[in-house]
């Protein structure tokens, strides 16, 4: 992969910013009702897979981390 120079970063970094600015004005359009809908959409479709046999397992080690962190930060 060869480098990029700095005038292709900074249009990079410009196109994200363009993007970004899309999308947030696209979202500031997007109607309330419209948001809920895909929304509840979204939650329903979790049904459509099945339950991950590994979650438990996940749950465990995010909760662990957790508290290392509690105790590493003295809390």
């Amino acid at each position: 992969m060869s480098r990029m120079t700095p005038e292709e970063g900074h249009a990079w970094l410009e196109r994200w910013r363009l993007a970004r600015e899309a999308q947030t004005a696209e979202l500031r359009r997007t109607p309330l009702r419209t948001k809920f809908e895909q929304l509840a959409a979204l939650v329903a479709s979790r049904w459509l897979f099945g339950p991950d046999p590994d979650r438990e397992r996940q749950v465990r080690e995010v909760r662990e981390r957790w508290v290392q962190l509690r105790r590493a930060l003295g809390g």
